[in-house]
């Protein structure tokens, strides 16, 4: 029973703290795991601000895993992986940065038949402050063999994590770059201990550390040897405590160094050169020391020669008088030199901001002399050499732009970040920007000079426009510049960012720059209105939505919403009913001021809602939304930033459907001559709350196409409207509407005679309230109601035949109405004469009453109608002067009347109309 291991990656426990621009290594290793004994590993980070989202730093299989925020460092090797073995891993980072922190995982790909075990591991790295400091005066000490030194190194920190210090001395031989040699230590421990060159005299206490206070730690050397001569500096480092329960130095700082010449009781003249630092930067300060070692030196002469790569510098003569050479003379008119006697036995050479022509060897010459002005020396000695070492600045000043609103909406704010790393002076930064598709220069947008001062380009300067713009200068010099308001696309495209350090006569300029995109408020939007009913009845609501979508989120977007409306039949053109404003403001429109007392507006997110309560004609119509964007964040002031109108959406008003059912069945009325009668209108089935107009009709016997005569219309209202036919006060007062009940309506007809024989009917029309009037429902006819007449059996003979005449205009005619038979000398006879015109209505011309008397209904025709009666059965009728309006349809009846005895009413006994002749009028001239 063979059995493989499980693959675990492990990586060092966390959490780890480490300060910001220090060199750190993570180790990861992987163990039971199959396949190659060389493994591949690759880091990532989770940073705090994603912390779900991977970014990946550095692979040992894939040169192009690194994201692009890492792909530079691990180019130029600021972040690289050191294989410890095949299976184990060093993760190193150069130089620590503040964004370096969050959750590290390394990963390791499968090499095994199948995946068991884990694959990655994760260890939490923060990155702090590095608070640490360590100083120390430079001096130039000149001791003899045997004094006492005493040196002072102020050292202090300020990081919230407990950590430990510990603080070192070192010793450099002569003056020289050569390997230090640990004097005394005081550990993280609290514990002393001494370098090897200096136990013994530790032991027996002429090599002391002390700590006075809280910060100040005092090297103390009982008695100098010529073997301490050099240089003395002092190096504090912080330490922290792992998880893993192993200290870290986290932090080194070293101080300047202090020049220790000590006189050996030997030597008559000696000399000595020394530099607080050998090991310049272009630009730094060079200042060298020669100093003179002699027996009672205050009372002798002494002329000093400063030399480089053994030629003469300058010179100081025994009265301190200053003599150049040519070159070096006029660089300290510049003020680039100085040489000077600090006494007589220390001489003093600076050189301000070296450059890489002051590399070499330097030498100091002292020559004695027994008087001031004496040109023959006694005896001269020449320093050893100090190499001095320009190095060429290094730019390390680096750059990153970033943004984070690589995508916003106009109205939105853009915030962009310079961050600036390495720069050892102060520097000054530039915003520029360059619109989308933009040929021509960049646009400046602000500048803060180096020590803070803020100036604004032309174009940036009103802050009615994108609000009061801010350039921040943060920790860690990163600089923020916010613009509040964009305006529109124009405000994308690339900003960059210029920063300029100046340092030691020298500048230096790095430039990056960043894209954004500011989309239009236009971008996607969109307006649908809808309604659930396109067909709404009277009284009932109906509500239309306004829904708005666009390609961004509407929240904080300022939006002002119109309705718009178009009556039915259009006008051209739309109304404004009523703006909602952003600010919840509400004005309505003047042309359809109805809407205001009846309409309810809603909002919910971004649905609008136009509500209409009790629905009217006037309400019938196209209804449209219109909506107007703002830009975020800007008082909504002149245009908004984008506007779009929605569909239109037909809304129709219709009555309620009409219930009304009027009795259709047919009857008949049979009254006598002179009698009163009515005639029946039922209402079968309504409305409860319906009104009713009742029109009344007669369609006469003959012709059979006759034209329906209206008699009396009385609407809901109980007005009457007789028609022309029946409109004489005489027809009024015998033709009577009359309500019997809530659905029964009678029309009465009083004194009846033969001429009101035919069919009637009524037409009733559903009136309904509704809203803002009343509104007619529907109609309905009832059936027809003949009217008869009883008759005596006897019958009149009248000749029934049919003519037609025509007749010249201005002529005379004679219609014959012929009585046949004999009648009874006791009766009289009545004769009316009618006229049926081309409209269909059937007028009476002329009526002669039993009595004799004639009465003309039309008194226009009463000067050209005559009746001729040359025997007693002749009832013709004469029409003088013919005219064109004459034309028509002549027919006569007659009646007769029988008195039963004296003094009674006179009774009709027969009646018979004639036959019909067709009357055709000529215009004069016409043949």
């Amino acid at each position: 029973g063979l059995s493989t291991g499980q693959r675990m990656v492990t990586v060092q426990k966390g959490p780890l703290y480490r300060t910001e621009g220090s060199h750190v290594t993570l180790w990861c290793k992987v163990s039971g795991y199959q396949g190659p004994a060389e493994q591949n590993f690759q880091w990532s980070i989770y940073r705090p601000s994603a912390p779900e989202q991977e970014v990946q730093i550095i692979s040992t299989i894939d040169d192009f895993f690194p994201y692009a925020i890492y792909s530079q460092r691990v180019r130029s090797r600021g972040i690289y992986v050191e294989r410890v073995q095949g299976d184990a891993v060093l993760l190193h980072i150069t130089e620590l940065q503040e964004q370096d922190a969050g959750e590290y995982e390394c990963h390791t790909p499968n090499t095994d038949e199948r995946y068991f075990g884990s694959y990655s591991a994760k260890t939490n790295l923060s990155v702090i402050a590095d608070t640490l400091s360590a100083s120390m005066a430079p001096q130039v000490l000149t001791h003899a063999e045997g004094e006492a030194v005493e040196l002072t190194c102020e050292v202090s920190k300020s990081t919230t994590q407990h950590t430990h210090l510990s603080v070192s001395w070192y010793h450099l031989q002569g003056s020289g770059e050569h390997h230090a040699e640990e004097v005394l230590t005081l550990s993280k421990d609290f514990v002393l201990r001494p370098g090897p060159s200096y136990a013994q005299r530790f032991l027996v206490g002429d090599v002391r550390l002390n700590k006075v206070g809280n910060t100040t730690y005092k090297l103390s050397i009982g008695g100098v040897e010529p073997s301490d001569q050099g240089q003395l500096y002092c190096e504090a480092t912080e330490w922290i405590e792992d998880p893993d329960e192993t200290w870290k130095d986290i932090s080194h700082k070293q101080t300047g160094r202090t020049s220790l010449a000590v006189m050996s009781q030997g030597r008559d003249l000696s000399v000595d050169i020394a530099a607080a630092e050998s090991s310049l930067s272009e630009g730094d300060t060079l200042q060298l020391n020669c100093v003179v070692g002699a027996q009672k030196s205050s009372s002798r002469h002494f002329q000093v020669l400063w030399l480089l790569n053994g030629v003469e510098m300058a010179r100081v003569d025994p009265h301190g008088v200053l003599i150049w050479e040519d070159e070096y003379g006029e660089r300290a008119k510049l003020g680039q030199l100085r040489a000077f006697k600090h006494s007589n036995t220390v001489y003093v050479l600076t050189i301000y901001e070296v450059g890489l022509k002051d590399n070499g060897t330097y030498h100091c010459s002292v020559s004695e002399v027994k008087t001031p002005g004496d040109f023959h020396s006694i005896q001269t000695n020449l320093s050893s050499g100090i190499q001095v070492d320009v190095k060429p600045i290094e730019r390390r000043m680096r750059l990153s732009v970033s943004t984070s609103t690589p995508q916003v909406m106009a109205g939105d704010a853009l915030i962009l970040l310079c961050e600036v790393q390495g720069a050892t002076s102060p520097v000054s930064v530039q915003w520029w920007h360059l619109p989308p598709q933009h040929p021509g220069p960049r646009v400046l947008v602000a500048t803060m000079e180096q020590d803070g001062t803020l100036s604004l380009g032309s174009t940036y300067q009103d802050g009615r426009t994108r609000g009061s713009l801010r350039l921040e200068k943060g920790s860690s010099g990163a600089f923020t510049l916010v613009i509040p308001n964009t305006l529109d696309e124009g405000d994308g495209g690339r900003y960059g960012c210029k920063v300029t350090e100046w340092s030691k006569g020298r500048r230096w300029t790095e430039e990056g720059e960043t894209a954004v995109t500011v989309n239009s408020m236009g971008l996607g939007l969109h307006a649908m209105l809808r309604s659930r009913i396109a067909t709404v009845r009277y009284g009932q609501s109906f509500e239309l939505v306004c829904q708005v979508s666009a390609s961004y989120t509407f929240e904080d977007v300022p939006l002002s919403v119109g309705w718009l409306f178009q009556p039915s039949p259009p006008t051209g053109h739309y109304h404004k009913l009523v703006w909602v404003f952003h600010n919840g403001t509400v004005v309505w429109g003047r042309a359809q001021p109805h809407f205001q007392g009846k309409a309810q507006l809603t909002k919910a997110a971004t649905s609008f809602r136009l509500h209409i309560h009790n629905a009217a004609a006037a309400d019938e119509g196209t209804y449209q939304c219109e909506v107007e964007v703002w830009r975020r964040n800007t008082p909504p002031l002149g245009q908004p930033a984008a506007t779009t109108k929605s569909n239109a959406v037909g809304i129709k008003v219709v009555l309620p459907e009409s219930k009304l059912l009027v009795s259709t069945e047919e009857s008949s009325v049979e009254v006598a001559d002179g009698a009163d009668t009515a005639i029946e209108c039922r209402i079968v089935f309504a409305q409860n709350n319906s009104q009713f107009t009742v029109t009344w009709y007669l369609l006469p016997t003959s012709p059979t196409d006759a034209t329906p005569l209206q008699i009396v219309r009385a609407d809901y209202s109980s007005i009457l409207e007789y028609g022309d036919e029946f409109s004489s006060s005489a027809q009024k007062s015998r033709f009577l509407s009359q309500r019997v009940s809530s659905n029964v309506f009678w029309l009465r007809i009083l004194s009846a005679k033969t001429e009101d024989q035919g069919r009637y009917y009524c037409v009733v029309e559903e009136w309904l309230w509704l809203v803002d009037g009343w509104y007619k429902l529907g109609e309905g006819a009832s059936g027809r109601t003949t009217l008869e007449f009883k008759l005596p059996e006897r019958q009149l003979q009248l000749e029934k035949t049919n003519r037609s005449i025509s007749v010249r205009e201005g002529e005379e005619v004679t219609l014959h109405c012929l009585l046949q038979g004999v009648r009874q000398p006791t009766t009289r006879l009545s004769a009316m004469w009618f006229r049926r015109e081309e409209s269909g209505s059937i007028r009476p011309l002329l009526t002669l009453h039993r009595d004799g008397v004639i009465e003309y209904p039309q008194e226009s025709l009463a000067g050209r109608l005559y009746l001729r009666r040359p025997t007693a059965g002749n009832f013709s009728l004469t029409l003088q002067s013919v005219e064109e309006g004459d034309a028509g349809v002549y027919h006569c009846q007659l009646q007769e009347w029988q008195q039963q005895s004296e003094g009674e009413d006179w009774v009709l006994q027969a009646s018979a109309r004639s036959g019909y002749t067709q009357l055709t009028t000529i215009p004069p001239g016409n043949t």
